[in-house]
């Protein structure tokens, strides 16, 4: 048995649904550990492409898939999720997919309140993508939360939408905005319950006895190291944990069962939505990043904003995450570049820096300190033998392992699962 986390090492949409993926084939169990439907994981099987937002990627092979109780769950973009996913082929029964009943649930007024936070907040808006995931992990926190359990209760389930909605209507009358009626919402969970309770678990139960049962457990992350609520380009973050650490008490899974953990990170850089960015590149070669990479998010569609790869980043999300292997996607997507820039390091005000700063102004105004290497020009694409690599794009490779401290296990060349290159499979070595 050997459970593995796999994490983001960058800003997100690294790659990390195809890593999932290929892993989930030595895997008995995939669990989604944090976040919510704000994530997407793309995965191209066979020429039929799978955009994942809620589902953990193992559900496409079948595998017991389990949305922990970390996740915050819109269950009615669920239930319209799983019959996408359905209509694709892939058959979803509560044999295959688990929801912990621990999970908060988002509720339509997260969303709205989502979007009328973003409204307040003017030019400075984080960026969100509106799906009320803040909100809700808002509510969890202060103990006002609906849980998926919660929905098993009628009994009990009034007296906390009643309590939801003391505060909710409160803040809503404040912001002129039109109040919740409780019996609606009652009516909406009702209805909803009959869709969801027959995939809720106890989710920690369930992987406990799987471990005891010796299978192996794939811990899927969202989002990525420099979105984490604490370790992330605060403000500009997601509001959840999502480092390694966080596939335990998000799946109620103890330490001591994780064995290695997995980075992904894309050859070069992007992120989604505002906050610092060091290398991104506002000129024809980040257009043609973006271009070429089909750099526009799986769940908004927004452009994503592109640079060259961040050696400081990536190499304090592998300390922060305790990273073994990494996993580097898209290199076919630097074929046609002459030269090729990695940034190790900051200029901050005349000071070289070999971290990213947390404070505001600082980790806006860093200069990248870059180091250039010589292209390819050649392609990569499909390539699945590390033999047949251009030499540069070998030595591209082999400068990023010393810059970062880590062996680089996998390579992928295109959105098919097929091509990769498995230098180093977690799950032998």
């Amino acid at each position: 048995m050997t459970n593995i986390v796999v994490i983001g090492a960058q800003w997100g949409d690294e790659g990390k649904g195809k890593i999932v993926d290929l892993m989930s084939e030595k895997a008995d169990v995939v669990v989604r550990f944090q976040g919510g439907n704000n994530a997407g994981h793309t995965l191209v099987v066979d020429g039929v492409t799978y955009k994942l937002q809620l589902l953990p990627s193992g559900i496409v092979r079948g595998k017991t898939s389990v949305i922990g109780n970390g996740v915050v769950v819109n269950p009615w973009g669920l239930r319209e999720e799983m019959k996408r996913i359905s209509d694709l082929g892939t058959k979803i029964s509560p044999d295959v997919l688990k929801i912990s009943d621990q999970a908060t649930l988002i509720l339509p007024l997260h969303q709205e309140l989502d979007h009328m936070s973003e409204e307040a907040a003017g030019k400075g808006k984080i960026g969100t993508t509106g799906k009320g995931i803040g909100p809700a992990y808002q509510d969890k926190v202060a103990r006002r939360a609906i849980r998926v359990g919660d929905l098993a209760e009628p009994e009990t389930l009034r007296m906390k939408v009643d309590n939801l909605l003391l505060f909710h209507n409160g803040l809503r009358k404040g912001w002129g905005q039109p109040l919740i009626d409780a019996d609606d919402l009652m009516k909406q969970l009702t209805e909803i319950a009959d869709f969801i309770l027959p995939y809720a678990v106890p989710g920690w139960k369930i992987l406990a006895d799987k471990i005891d049962e010796g299978k192996a457990i794939l811990f899927e992350g969202a989002q990525a190291t420099m979105l984490d609520n604490d370790f992330g380009t605060y403000p500009f973050v997601t509001s959840s944990n999502t480092i390694a650490g966080q596939a335990a008490v998000g799946s109620g899974v103890g330490m001591k069962y994780i064995d290695k953990v997995v980075g992904v990170v894309k050859a070069y850089t992007t992120r989604v939505g505002a906050g610092p960015f060091p290398t991104e590149l506002f000129d024809s070669d980040g257009d043609h990043i973006r271009e070429k990479g089909r750099e526009y998010g799986t769940v908004t569609g927004r452009p994503r904003r592109c640079g060259w790869f961040d050696a400081v980043l990536v190499r304090q999300a592998i300390r922060v995450n305790g990273i073994h292997s990494l996993a580097v996607m898209k290199l076919d997507i630097l074929d046609e570049f002459d030269e090729i820039k990695v940034c190790v390091g900051y200029d901050l005000d005349g000071k070289k820096l070999d971290y990213f700063p947390m404070q505001f102004n600082a980790s806006a105004n860093v200069k990248p300190i870059y180091e250039t290497l010589p292209g390819w020009k050649s392609s990569t694409f499909g390539v699945r033998d590390y033999a047949k690599l251009p030499e540069n794009a070998k030595k591209y490779l082999k400068r990023l392992e010393e810059l970062l401290g880590v062996k680089i296990g996998m390579i992928s060349t295109s959105p098919e699962r097929e091509d990769t290159i498995i230098i180093e499979n977690p799950y032998e070595n």
